[in-house]
């Protein structure tokens, strides 16, 4: 298990720290010793339930759906992205919750609750959101996708010709793909792989004897929705549905009725230090399929007696299901954001180049742009490809480059960066790459490109047993003159090229010797045996970021103590992690001004008069993913800005390594200083929460992503 940083800059070899690798319990707050005057113990409910506060989060993304103020199909994206967390949220927080509940691990969460209260809090929450969700597309987005001629039919409403084509397309296209499963002594219940959709069928042989059941799986490698003429569509179900006496001849079908089921895909693999960390991943991603049932959506429609059979099979209760009224599976509204309707959608954002990477027509060198100074990029508004990925290529074609070195987390099915490091390696350079295998839902195309890089004759490092590795660091070996000189680039997100024109997130390119010489320390920990404590200008979890966040609040709190202004502005997707809170807390008692963008789970209550009154939460939830994670302490000489892969949760400060790298230059700092300031501006739309862990929209008259587009585009096309 590899050390971490102790967080502190300018102190490396002699840097010790006093937590033990294995030792994951949290001092209690008021165990925690701050000089100063004393203060009240902090109060026992001072945390928001994590479970909940995600819901809220995935609430302000039905938010955007509902907004009658977003283009058409941003609002029909938006209400699948809305159904896709919703998944994921029961394949992984809700299966643990069940999977904790069903051993007797009564484990309370920082709010005092039990898995079985938790589970029983998130059923009602989310039957409130799904049947919100449903009501937003079946009675405004539906209704204005008529409007402008996009319609989605069903089969009674389709015109005899279209049909009669539809017939044809049945029998040549989707009948053979199809596989009636019957349920009977002879026949036991068919397994139902997860966020499949089914069609529950019963029928009756015409010359009497008892109803019989069957499922029919709707085809999950064709299009959710067939086209019947120019931008109308039927759903495939209902196509199947109108043909079910094709699969059933001779038979009555009394009923069907359209079900899904999601499944437990929470991986949990034993790492056995004498086994292959591939071969025991593999392993476990076969078990995946067969996770036991947590969620069992029906239509409303759905007899009583059929869902009573469906419930005793998959092993669920009433509080697993949900009907959803309408449409089932809004996730496939992916399928018609496709459509070339351009004016529907949001206009269209071309990210520019960095004007430090810009030079005419011939791309100006990366290396020689960093021996200037610094650069910092925020994409989307700058460009990954001129970028970051500009510079794993000139790596790769430079003569004079002898080694790169780079993390992978999650990148795209047709990855240019992997290509670079392929190249790179069949050019004879040293290409050393840790391909994290257990990135989740990301572990199959992971293993792939790791045996494609090992093929070229890269070094593949899997990651660490009992780590995930989730920091963003490409280093860059190069010969100059005599010396060797080194490149490296520290990032918020991943190296993809793909999400990277939709998440916002910051990297720092840096020539700095400190700096390349902790990615090097942090490369040899990665890849080999080291008990490397400290670091110069990183920190590093698993140990180093919790410590060295909280030594710099309790710096606030000094300055405050001293008569000095106190300031710390955190930008994360989530905050639950109970020391760094209360250590957030105690500043706020002591008059530190404290300032919080937090995309999504957020467990600290702001604005509770004696605890957290100078504490104010913010969340931007708009066109891009707002993924970064940007530190900023102090306001006076000592300003420090830091930025990473780490949020401030328990998995990414215990149990993944990553990065948080100190940002030194003047020009990057301001940048980051600007960003954050517009943030927080009043006048700015977000979502702010309360003590009560309620979040209220404030509509302002800018847009922070508006803004910082409006920024990158030249004066005279704005």
């Amino acid at each position: 298990m590899p050390p971490g940083a102790d967080g502190t800059a300018g102190r490396h070899d002699d840097a010790v720290s006093t937590a033990a690798p294995d030792d994951k319990t949290e001092p209690a707050a008021e165990d925690v010793q701050v000089t100063g005057p004393a203060l009240e113990p902090l109060p026992d409910h001072r945390f928001l339930n994590r479970e909940l506060s995600w819901l809220d989060f995935n609430a302000r993304v039905l938010a955007l759906g509902e907004d009658q103020a977003n283009p058409l199909l941003e609002r029909a994206k938006f209400l699948a992205i809305f159904a896709s967390n919703l998944d994921e949220f029961f394949m992984v927080r809700v299966a643990g919750l069940k999977r904790r509940m069903s051993t007797g691990l009564a484990v309370r969460s920082a709010d005092g609750l039990t898995p079985r209260e938790q589970l029983e809090r998130i059923s009602v929450r989310t039957r409130d959101l799904v049947e919100r969700h449903a009501r937003c597309f079946e009675d405004d987005v539906r209704a204005a996708l008529e409007k402008h001629d996009i319609h989605i039919v069903r089969w009674e409403d389709v015109d005899p010709d279209d049909q009669h084509r539809l017939h044809r397309h049945f029998r040549d296209q989707v009948f053979p793909l199809l596989t009636p499963l019957a349920v009977d002594p002879a026949h036991p219940f068919p397994y139902i792989s997860g966020l499949s959709l089914n069609l529950a069928v019963v029928v009756r042989d015409p010359e009497g004897g008892p109803e019989r059941f069957a499922r029919v799986k709707v085809p999950n490698n064709v299009p959710r929705f067939v086209t019947v003429g120019d931008d109308t569509f039927l759903p495939l179900d209902d196509l199947i549905a109108a043909h079910l006496n094709q699969l059933f001849p001779g038979m009555n079908v009394v009923e069907h009725h359209l079900f899904r089921v999601t499944r437990n895909a929470d991986l949990e693999v034993e790492e056995d230090r004498d086994e292959d960390l591939l071969q025991a991943l593999e392993r476990e991603l076969a078990r995946r399929r067969f996770g036991p049932a947590v969620r069992l959506e029906v239509t409303d429609s759905m007899s009583e007696h059929i869902l009573e059979l469906l419930m005793r099979e998959l092993g669920v209760t009433g509080n697993d299901v949900q009907r959803v009224p309408g449409l089932l599976d809004l996730s496939s509204l992916w399928q018609l954001y496709d459509l070339d309707r351009p004016e529907l959608k949001f206009p269209p954002f071309v990210p520019a180049t960095h004007p430090r990477f810009a030079e005419g027509e011939t791309p100006k060198s990366v290396f020689a742009t960093l021996r200037e100074g610094d650069v910092l990029v925020h994409h989307p508004y700058d460009s990954f490809s001129t970028s970051v990925q500009r510079f794993v290529e000139q790596a790769a074609a430079d003569p004079n480059v002898l080694a790169i070195k780079q993390t992978l987390y999650r990148t795209s099915g047709d990855s240019p960066i992997v290509d670079a490091l392929i190249d790179a390696a069949e050019a004879g350079k040293q290409v050393v790459v840790l391909v994290e295998i257990k990135a989740r839902f990301d572990e199959q195309a992971n293993i792939k490109w790791a045996r494609a890089l090992e093929r070229a004759g890269c070094h593949v490092v899997y990651g660490l047993m009992g780590l995930k590795t989730h920091c963003k660091t490409s280093l860059v070996v190069r010969q100059e003159g005599g010396r060797l000189r080194r490149y490296a680039h520290v990032g918020t997100g991943n190296y993809n090229p793909k999400t990277a024109r939709l998440y916002e997130d910051f990297g720092l390119f840096t020539a700095n010797e400190d700096v390349c010489a902790d990615i090097t320390d942090l490369f040899n920990t990665l890849t080999g045996y080291s008990r490397q404590t400290g670091y110069r200008s990183l920190m590093v979890a698993p140990h180093g970021v919790r410590a060295g966040i909280v030594d710099r609040i309790e710096r606030e709190i000094a300055h405050v103590r001293a008569g000095q202004p106190g300031l710390v502005q955190i930008k994360v997707n989530s905050i639950v992690d109970e020391e760094i809170i209360d250590a957030l807390y105690r500043a706020s008692r002591a008059g530190v001004r404290i300032d919080m963008l937090v995309r999504g789970i957020c467990a600290l209550r702001p604005g509770v008069p004696g605890l957290s009154a100078n504490i104010r939460v913010r969340s931007i939830v708009g066109r891009f993913l707002e993924h970064s994670r940007v530190l900023r302490f102090g306001n006076g000489e000592d300003e420090e800005f830091w930025l990473g892969s780490a949020d401030l949760m328990h998995r990414n400060l215990d149990r993944r390594v990553e990065a948080m790298v100190q940002v030194t230059d003047d020009d990057a700092e301001a940048q980051l200083r600007r960003v954050l300031d517009l943030g927080f501006a009043d006048d700015v739309t977000c979502w702010e929460l309360d003590g009560g862990g309620t979040w209220h929209r404030h509509t302002g008259t800018r847009d922070l992503q508006v803004e910082l587009m409006r920024r990158r585009v030249p004066k005279a096309d704005a």
